[in-house]
């Protein structure tokens, strides 16, 4: 994903004017427009898509970054406590 200085980039008021054209842009080519107001950037337009691969991207590296703090805790298991553990989550769906 990659914002464009020469087309990534555009006025709130030219987006007020060709709404379904910013949408049939970010369909095709998947990169994010800035919308400025009064010079200054304002909002970021997105496709569906991109935002949700985005939004799993960061979940699992939010994910990944506890782990390592449990880790670094010392809060782990063993192999066997953690079958156990599942074991018993699984159970409760018998």
């Amino acid at each position: 994903m990659n914002i464009s200085i020469s087309s990534g980039i555009e006025p709130l008021s030219e987006f007020r004017k060709k709404s379904a054209d910013f949408v049939k842009r970010l369909k095709k080519d998947k990169n994010p427009i800035v919308l400025t107001q009064h010079g200054k950037s304002a909002a970021v337009l997105m496709d569906v898509s991109e935002y949700e691969r985005i939004a799993k991207k960061m979940e699992m590296l939010e994910d990944l970054l506890e782990a390592k703090q449990q880790v670094e805790q010392g809060n782990t298991f063993t192999t066997q406590e953690a079958k156990d553990r599942i074991d018993k989550h699984l159970s409760k769906w018998k």
